[in-house]
Protein backbone atom coordinates (compact mmCIF):
# COMPACT_ATOMS: atom_id res chain seq x y z
CA UNK A 1 0.00 0.00 0.00
CA UNK A 2 1.35 3.41 -0.97
CA UNK A 3 1.36 5.13 2.41
CA UNK A 4 3.91 7.84 1.63
CA UNK A 5 2.60 8.47 -1.86
CA UNK A 6 -0.80 9.18 -0.35
CA UNK A 7 0.68 11.39 2.38
CA UNK A 8 2.72 13.37 -0.14
CA UNK A 9 -0.35 13.91 -2.29
CA UNK A 10 -2.28 15.23 0.72
CA UNK A 11 0.49 17.57 1.83
CA UNK A 12 1.01 18.80 -1.73
CA UNK A 13 -2.55 20.14 -1.67
CA UNK A 14 -1.90 21.98 1.59
CA UNK A 15 -3.78 19.53 3.79
CA UNK A 16 -2.50 18.10 7.05
CA UNK A 17 -3.09 14.38 7.60
CA UNK A 18 -2.42 11.77 10.26
CA UNK A 19 -0.45 8.57 9.90
CA UNK A 20 -1.91 5.82 12.09
CA UNK A 21 0.31 2.81 12.82
CA UNK A 22 -0.23 -0.36 14.83
CA UNK A 23 3.02 -0.10 16.78
CA UNK A 24 2.53 -3.24 18.84
CA UNK A 25 -0.07 -6.01 18.91
CA UNK A 26 -0.62 -8.66 21.58
CA UNK A 27 -3.23 -11.40 21.66
CA UNK A 28 -6.24 -11.29 19.35
CA UNK A 29 -6.09 -8.03 17.40
CA UNK A 30 -7.59 -7.15 13.99
CA UNK A 31 -4.16 -6.51 12.43
CA UNK A 32 -0.54 -7.16 13.31
CA UNK A 33 2.12 -4.59 14.09
CA UNK A 34 2.93 -2.50 11.04
CA UNK A 35 -0.62 -2.07 9.74
CA UNK A 36 -1.07 1.56 8.72
CA UNK A 37 -3.63 4.03 7.47
CA UNK A 38 -3.67 7.72 6.54
CA UNK A 39 -6.52 9.83 7.91
CA UNK A 40 -7.56 13.29 6.75
CA UNK A 41 -9.08 16.07 8.87
CA UNK A 42 -12.57 15.21 7.61
CA UNK A 43 -12.15 11.50 8.50
CA UNK A 44 -11.46 10.33 4.94
CA UNK A 45 -8.97 7.47 5.17
CA UNK A 46 -6.65 5.33 3.07
CA UNK A 47 -5.62 1.87 4.27
CA UNK A 48 -6.86 -0.08 7.28
CA UNK A 49 -5.77 -1.24 10.73
CA UNK A 50 -8.42 -3.95 10.73
CA UNK A 51 -11.85 -2.34 10.92
CA UNK A 52 -14.25 -2.52 13.85
CA UNK A 53 -14.31 -0.29 16.89
CA UNK A 54 -10.50 -0.06 17.11
CA UNK A 55 -10.29 1.46 13.64
CA UNK A 56 -13.36 3.65 14.20
CA UNK A 57 -11.82 5.18 17.32
CA UNK A 58 -8.41 5.55 15.65
CA UNK A 59 -9.99 7.42 12.72
CA UNK A 60 -11.92 9.70 15.10
CA UNK A 61 -8.81 10.56 17.11
CA UNK A 62 -6.55 10.91 14.07
CA UNK A 63 -9.00 13.18 12.23
CA UNK A 64 -9.32 15.39 15.31
CA UNK A 65 -5.53 15.61 15.58
CA UNK A 66 -5.19 16.40 11.86
CA UNK A 67 -7.73 19.24 12.16
CA UNK A 68 -5.40 20.97 14.62
CA UNK A 69 -2.90 21.43 11.80
CA UNK A 70 0.01 21.06 14.23
CA UNK A 71 2.74 18.41 14.05
CA UNK A 72 2.29 15.81 16.76
CA UNK A 73 3.22 12.24 17.66
CA UNK A 74 1.41 10.22 20.33
CA UNK A 75 1.37 6.57 21.37
CA UNK A 76 -1.82 5.15 22.85
CA UNK A 77 -2.25 1.72 24.44
CA UNK A 78 -5.68 0.17 23.90
CA UNK A 79 -7.18 -2.96 25.45
CA UNK A 80 -9.83 -4.14 23.02
CA UNK A 81 -12.02 -5.61 25.75
CA UNK A 82 -12.03 -3.11 28.66
CA UNK A 83 -11.46 0.02 26.55
CA UNK A 84 -13.55 -0.71 23.45
CA UNK A 85 -15.99 -3.43 24.50
CA UNK A 86 -14.74 -5.84 21.85
CA UNK A 87 -14.62 -9.58 22.39
CA UNK A 88 -11.16 -10.14 20.87
CA UNK A 89 -9.35 -9.64 24.16
CA UNK A 90 -6.10 -8.37 22.62
CA UNK A 91 -4.10 -5.24 23.27
CA UNK A 92 -2.68 -2.81 20.72
CA UNK A 93 -0.41 0.19 20.87
CA UNK A 94 -1.45 2.78 18.29
CA UNK A 95 0.80 5.60 17.05
CA UNK A 96 -0.88 8.71 15.65
CA UNK A 97 1.36 11.21 13.89
CA UNK A 98 0.15 14.48 12.38
CA UNK A 99 2.05 15.59 9.28
CA UNK A 100 1.73 19.09 7.84
CA UNK A 101 2.80 20.59 4.49
CA UNK A 102 6.15 21.46 6.13
CA UNK A 103 6.96 17.73 5.88
CA UNK A 104 6.26 17.56 2.13
CA UNK A 105 9.92 17.22 1.08
CA UNK A 106 10.43 14.28 3.43
CA UNK A 107 7.16 12.66 2.34
CA UNK A 108 8.11 12.94 -1.35
CA UNK A 109 11.54 11.40 -0.66
CA UNK A 110 9.93 8.47 1.14
CA UNK A 111 7.27 8.13 -1.57
CA UNK A 112 10.00 7.75 -4.20
CA UNK A 113 11.69 5.06 -2.12
CA UNK A 114 8.35 3.37 -1.50
CA UNK A 115 7.66 3.26 -5.25
CA UNK A 116 10.68 0.97 -5.72
CA UNK A 117 8.53 -1.79 -4.22
CA UNK A 118 10.92 -3.21 -1.63
CA UNK A 119 11.11 -2.86 2.13
CA UNK A 120 13.11 0.02 3.57
CA UNK A 121 13.75 1.49 7.01
CA UNK A 122 13.82 4.95 8.55
CA UNK A 123 14.98 6.49 11.82
CA UNK A 124 13.84 9.72 13.44
CA UNK A 125 14.17 11.57 16.71
CA UNK A 126 10.81 12.23 18.33
CA UNK A 127 10.63 15.87 19.41
CA UNK A 128 7.99 16.94 21.95
CA UNK A 129 6.12 19.31 19.62
CA UNK A 130 7.95 19.12 16.32
CA UNK A 131 7.61 17.05 13.14
CA UNK A 132 9.51 13.81 12.72
CA UNK A 133 12.35 14.19 10.24
CA UNK A 134 12.82 10.65 8.99
CA UNK A 135 16.04 9.51 7.38
CA UNK A 136 16.38 6.33 5.32
CA UNK A 137 18.90 3.83 6.67
CA UNK A 138 20.58 0.95 4.88
CA UNK A 139 19.84 -1.92 7.27
CA UNK A 140 16.23 -3.14 7.25
CA UNK A 141 15.36 -4.30 10.79
CA UNK A 142 13.23 -7.29 11.77
CA UNK A 143 11.01 -5.07 13.92
CA UNK A 144 8.48 -2.98 12.03
CA UNK A 145 8.21 -0.34 14.74
CA UNK A 146 10.52 0.22 17.70
CA UNK A 147 11.21 3.09 20.09
CA UNK A 148 14.36 3.57 22.14
CA UNK A 149 15.37 6.31 24.55
CA UNK A 150 18.80 7.90 24.04
CA UNK A 151 20.58 7.57 27.42
CA UNK A 152 22.42 10.87 26.92
CA UNK A 153 19.74 13.21 25.50
CA UNK A 154 16.72 11.28 26.87
CA UNK A 155 15.08 11.81 23.48
CA UNK A 156 13.08 9.01 21.93
CA UNK A 157 14.46 7.49 18.73
CA UNK A 158 11.95 5.85 16.40
CA UNK A 159 12.93 3.09 13.96
CA UNK A 160 10.38 1.91 11.39
CA UNK A 161 10.14 -0.46 8.48
CA UNK A 162 7.99 0.41 5.49
CA UNK A 163 7.01 -1.58 2.42
CA UNK A 164 6.36 -5.28 2.18
CA UNK A 165 8.96 -8.02 2.24
CA UNK A 166 7.92 -9.78 -0.95
CA UNK A 167 8.60 -13.29 -2.19
CA UNK A 168 9.97 -13.60 -5.74
CA UNK A 169 7.75 -15.93 -7.79
CA UNK A 170 8.80 -17.21 -11.20
CA UNK A 171 5.53 -18.14 -12.90
CA UNK A 172 5.78 -20.09 -16.15
CA UNK A 173 2.77 -20.07 -18.45
CA UNK A 174 0.37 -17.33 -19.58
CA UNK A 175 -2.69 -19.50 -20.10
CA UNK A 176 -6.09 -19.10 -18.46
CA UNK A 177 -4.96 -20.16 -14.99
CA UNK A 178 -1.78 -18.11 -15.24
CA UNK A 179 -3.82 -15.02 -16.10
CA UNK A 180 -6.19 -15.66 -13.21
CA UNK A 181 -3.30 -16.27 -10.82
CA UNK A 182 -1.52 -12.98 -11.47
CA UNK A 183 -4.78 -11.21 -10.62
CA UNK A 184 -5.21 -13.25 -7.43
CA UNK A 185 -1.65 -12.43 -6.38
CA UNK A 186 -1.89 -8.71 -7.19
CA UNK A 187 -2.59 -7.57 -3.58
CA UNK A 188 -0.37 -10.21 -1.96
CA UNK A 189 3.36 -10.02 -1.05
CA UNK A 190 4.74 -11.59 -4.22
CA UNK A 191 7.03 -10.15 -6.89
CA UNK A 192 5.94 -12.07 -9.97
CA UNK A 193 8.16 -12.71 -12.98
CA UNK A 194 5.75 -14.09 -15.60
CA UNK A 195 7.40 -16.11 -18.37
CA UNK A 196 6.13 -17.53 -21.66
CA UNK A 197 7.49 -18.08 -25.15
CA UNK A 198 4.27 -16.79 -26.74
CA UNK A 199 4.08 -13.00 -26.62
CA UNK A 200 0.48 -12.97 -27.81
CA UNK A 201 -0.63 -14.89 -24.71
CA UNK A 202 0.18 -12.03 -22.36
CA UNK A 203 -2.56 -9.49 -21.64
CA UNK A 204 -1.70 -5.82 -22.14
CA UNK A 205 -2.00 -4.33 -18.65
CA UNK A 206 -0.78 -6.40 -15.70
CA UNK A 207 -0.71 -5.73 -11.93
CA UNK A 208 2.10 -3.56 -10.61
CA UNK A 209 3.86 -6.55 -8.99
CA UNK A 210 4.13 -8.45 -12.30
CA UNK A 211 6.92 -8.32 -14.88
CA UNK A 212 6.34 -10.07 -18.24
CA UNK A 213 9.17 -11.91 -20.00
CA UNK A 214 8.88 -13.50 -23.45
CA UNK A 215 11.79 -15.84 -24.26
CA UNK A 216 12.29 -18.77 -26.59
CA UNK A 217 13.76 -20.88 -23.75
CA UNK A 218 11.51 -20.25 -20.73
CA UNK A 219 13.33 -22.73 -18.48
CA UNK A 220 16.54 -20.76 -19.00
CA UNK A 221 15.00 -17.84 -17.13
CA UNK A 222 15.59 -19.77 -13.89
CA UNK A 223 19.23 -18.73 -14.04
CA UNK A 224 18.13 -15.18 -13.18
CA UNK A 225 15.86 -16.23 -10.30
CA UNK A 226 17.14 -15.32 -6.82
CA UNK A 227 17.76 -17.87 -4.09
CA UNK A 228 14.61 -18.60 -2.08
CA UNK A 229 12.27 -17.80 -4.95
CA UNK A 230 9.11 -19.79 -5.61
CA UNK A 231 8.95 -21.59 -8.97
CA UNK A 232 5.59 -22.53 -10.45
CA UNK A 233 5.14 -24.20 -13.86
CA UNK A 234 1.80 -24.18 -15.67
CA UNK A 235 2.74 -23.99 -19.33
CA UNK A 236 0.94 -25.34 -22.40
CA UNK A 237 3.52 -28.14 -22.69
CA UNK A 238 4.13 -31.05 -20.30
CA UNK A 239 7.69 -31.58 -21.61
CA UNK A 240 8.38 -27.89 -20.88
CA UNK A 241 6.88 -28.22 -17.39
CA UNK A 242 9.15 -31.22 -16.83
CA UNK A 243 12.23 -29.32 -18.03
CA UNK A 244 11.43 -26.40 -15.71
CA UNK A 245 11.00 -28.75 -12.74
CA UNK A 246 14.21 -30.63 -13.57
CA UNK A 247 16.28 -27.45 -13.67
CA UNK A 248 14.63 -25.97 -10.60
CA UNK A 249 15.06 -29.09 -8.46
CA UNK A 250 18.67 -29.64 -9.50
CA UNK A 251 19.65 -26.12 -8.48
CA UNK A 252 18.50 -26.88 -4.90
CA UNK A 253 18.09 -23.18 -4.05
CA UNK A 254 14.39 -22.50 -4.45
CA UNK A 255 11.94 -22.45 -1.55
CA UNK A 256 9.09 -23.94 -3.59
CA UNK A 257 8.96 -25.93 -6.84
CA UNK A 258 5.43 -26.62 -8.03
CA UNK A 259 3.77 -27.76 -11.23
CA UNK A 260 0.08 -27.69 -12.03
CA UNK A 261 -1.45 -31.09 -12.68
CA UNK A 262 -2.93 -34.24 -11.22
CA UNK A 263 -1.61 -37.12 -9.14
CA UNK A 264 -1.18 -39.04 -12.42
CA UNK A 265 0.98 -36.23 -13.80
CA UNK A 266 3.05 -36.26 -10.61
CA UNK A 267 3.64 -40.01 -10.88
CA UNK A 268 4.75 -39.68 -14.52
CA UNK A 269 7.02 -36.75 -13.71
CA UNK A 270 8.59 -38.68 -10.85
CA UNK A 271 9.44 -41.55 -13.19
CA UNK A 272 10.74 -39.24 -15.95
CA UNK A 273 12.80 -37.09 -13.59
CA UNK A 274 14.26 -40.19 -11.98
CA UNK A 275 15.22 -41.53 -15.41
CA UNK A 276 17.12 -38.26 -15.96
CA UNK A 277 19.28 -39.14 -12.97
CA UNK A 278 17.64 -36.79 -10.47
CA UNK A 279 17.72 -38.16 -6.94
CA UNK A 280 14.40 -39.22 -5.42
CA UNK A 281 14.99 -36.97 -2.40
CA UNK A 282 15.06 -33.96 -4.72
CA UNK A 283 12.02 -35.12 -6.69
CA UNK A 284 10.07 -35.46 -3.44
CA UNK A 285 10.30 -31.67 -3.04
CA UNK A 286 8.22 -31.13 -6.17
CA UNK A 287 4.66 -30.02 -5.37
CA UNK A 288 2.03 -31.52 -7.66
CA UNK A 289 -0.91 -31.07 -7.65
CA UNK A 290 -0.70 -27.44 -6.51
CA UNK A 291 -3.35 -25.47 -4.65
CA UNK A 292 -5.86 -26.31 -1.96
CA UNK A 293 -7.36 -29.79 -2.43
CA UNK A 294 -10.65 -28.78 -0.78
CA UNK A 295 -11.48 -26.58 -3.79
CA UNK A 296 -12.96 -28.88 -6.44
CA UNK A 297 -13.98 -26.30 -9.05
CA UNK A 298 -11.99 -26.33 -12.27
CA UNK A 299 -12.84 -22.73 -13.13
CA UNK A 300 -9.54 -20.86 -13.72
CA UNK A 301 -10.33 -18.24 -11.07
CA UNK A 302 -11.16 -20.92 -8.49
CA UNK A 303 -7.98 -22.87 -9.28
CA UNK A 304 -6.00 -19.63 -9.01
CA UNK A 305 -7.59 -18.83 -5.66
CA UNK A 306 -6.56 -22.22 -4.27
CA UNK A 307 -3.01 -21.82 -5.55
CA UNK A 308 -2.77 -18.30 -4.12
CA UNK A 309 -3.81 -19.62 -0.68
CA UNK A 310 -1.18 -22.37 -0.82
CA UNK A 311 1.57 -19.97 -1.89
CA UNK A 312 0.64 -17.53 0.87
CA UNK A 313 0.67 -20.32 3.48
CA UNK A 314 4.07 -21.56 2.35
CA UNK A 315 5.48 -18.02 2.21
CA UNK A 316 4.34 -17.25 5.76
CA UNK A 317 5.66 -20.59 7.02
CA UNK A 318 9.02 -19.87 5.38
CA UNK A 319 9.28 -16.46 7.04
CA UNK A 320 8.34 -17.92 10.43
CA UNK A 321 10.93 -20.67 10.07
CA UNK A 322 13.60 -18.14 9.07
CA UNK A 323 12.72 -15.91 12.03
CA UNK A 324 12.87 -18.86 14.42
CA UNK A 325 16.25 -19.87 13.03
CA UNK A 326 17.57 -16.33 13.38
CA UNK A 327 16.37 -16.16 16.97
CA UNK A 328 18.03 -19.49 17.75
CA UNK A 329 21.30 -18.33 16.20
CA UNK A 330 21.26 -15.13 18.27
CA UNK A 331 20.85 -17.16 21.46
CA UNK A 332 23.85 -19.40 20.78
CA UNK A 333 26.90 -18.14 22.70
CA UNK A 334 29.81 -16.96 20.57
CA UNK A 335 32.44 -19.59 19.97
CA UNK A 336 30.04 -22.54 19.94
Amino acid sequence: MNIWGHIANSLKHGNACALVTVARAEGSTPRDAGARMVVGPQSAFHGTIGGGTLEYEAIRRAASAARSGKPAFVLQSVSLGPDLGQCCGGRAEIAIEVLTPHSLEMAEMLARREAEGTAFATVATVEPDGPLNRQIVEAVPDDIFSMEVDPVSSRRRLSERFGAIVRPLYLFGAGHVGRALVLALAPLPFDVTWIDSRAEQFPGPVPANVRKICVSDPAGALEQAPDGAFVLAMTHSHPLDEEIMARALLQQRFAYCGVIGSRTKRARFQKRLNSRGIDSSLISRMVCPVGISAIKSKHPAAIAAGIAVELLERDEAGHQQAAAGKGLAQNIPHGQ
